[in-house]
């Protein structure tokens, strides 16, 4: 059983984590914030979509059972991080932030030895060290990318 001390820690773990890689993008130009620095299709301004879009999976999509379009994010991974024009550092930041309250409000309403079935039977304290590994992971990527770009600037 988990006391609420833990669950409370985790919860402040999963914000920290998320002010993180929201923070990362500010005092970046649109440019910058969309700089590929790496083969891949990630720049920091798709690392915040992308992440947005994990949010969507495990906290909505995994708890409610709701589809990607229902949900309103990309139907896979590597389309997540796809910039459209309109995509500004405004705009995704505004929409992870949205994203991340909705995580917040289906994660309180459950205990966290609950079991959700959205994306297979799992209990909420999986789905929370799945998170807490992929923000953790994403938020390297964008250290070392902002990194890159503040290097660039000479």
């Amino acid at each position: 059983m988990v006391t609420d001390e833990v669950r409370a820690r985790l919860d402040a773990l999963l914000d920290e984590y998320r002010s993180r890689l929201h923070d990362s993008l500010d005092g970046l130009t649109e440019e910058e914030a969309r700089a590929r620095l790496v083969p891949s299709k990630t720049t920091l301004l798709g690392l915040v979509k992308h992440v947005t879009y994990v949010e969507g999976v495990w906290f909505d999509e995994a708890i409610t059972g709701r589809s990607s379009r229902e949900i309103g994010i990309a139907s896979t991974p590597d389309r997540s991080f796809t910039l459209r024009q309109a995509d500004t550092i405004a705009s995704v930041q505004a929409a992870y932030r949205a994203r991340c309250e909705v995580s917040r409000q289906h994660a309180a309403a459950l205990a966290f030895d609950d079991v959700v079935a959205g994306r297979g039977e799992r209990r909420l304290w999986q789905i929370y060290l799945h998170m807490l590994r992929e923000l953790a992971q994403h938020m390297g990527h964008a250290d070392i990318l902002r990194e890159q770009v503040l290097a660039a600037r000479g």
